[in-house]
Parts: structure tokens; sequence; C-alpha cells
């Protein structure tokens, strides 16, 4: 089901509704992937180089340092992750 209509099939990167026989509904929950097993790695880690909207651009108003816990948006997932700034790095401030 897509956008409340029974599709036969579906794409990588279709955001869907699946009736999945023999899985409790505690078992999932929003955002997780449906995928051939073995298929994909999941990833605990990553680098990334970005830039910090200050409060004018509708960001941050205030710096954040290493182990700021923000949460991270990842299509229809959110997860809470911790920022491990590079050396010599002892804080970002917004418009960095």
């Amino acid at each position: 089901e897509m956008f409340r209509k029974l599709l036969d099939s579906a794409s990588a990167g279709d955001n869907v509704g699946v009736l999945l026989r023999g899985v409790k509904k505690t078992d999932v929950e929003r955002g997780m992937v449906l995928s051939k097993p073995g298929s994909i790695k999941p990833h605990k880690k990553f680098k990334a180089e970005l830039y910090v909207l200050s409060k004018d651009e509708g960001g941050r108003h205030t710096p954040f340092f290493t182990n700021y816990r923000p949460q991270f948006y990842f299509r229809t997932s959110d997860v809470t992750g911790t920022v491990a700034l590079p050396e010599g790095v002892e804080m970002v401030m917004p418009g960095d």
C-alpha cells in the first residue's frame, strides 16, 4: 500500500505500508527498512562535514561541543547520536 492505494510491487526508496505475517507490531516501527537478508549493512558511525545554521537562518543560537547529542533524521527515521568534533576543534558556533 502506498498513499492508501494497493500496489503489486514497490521499488527501492518507496514509502509503503505492508502486512507482515508472523511479525509482531511491537517488533517494527516507522522508518525501518524492509530488505532481503544480507543485502544491506547497518552502520553505527559516520563522518560528515556540515554547516550549522545561525539563529537568523532558522538554526541554533548557541554553540555545541564534543558529546553533544542531537537528533539525526534519515528518511522517516530519527536517531539520537553523539557528536565527536575533530582534534583541535573545541566547539562549533552557529554559522560555522
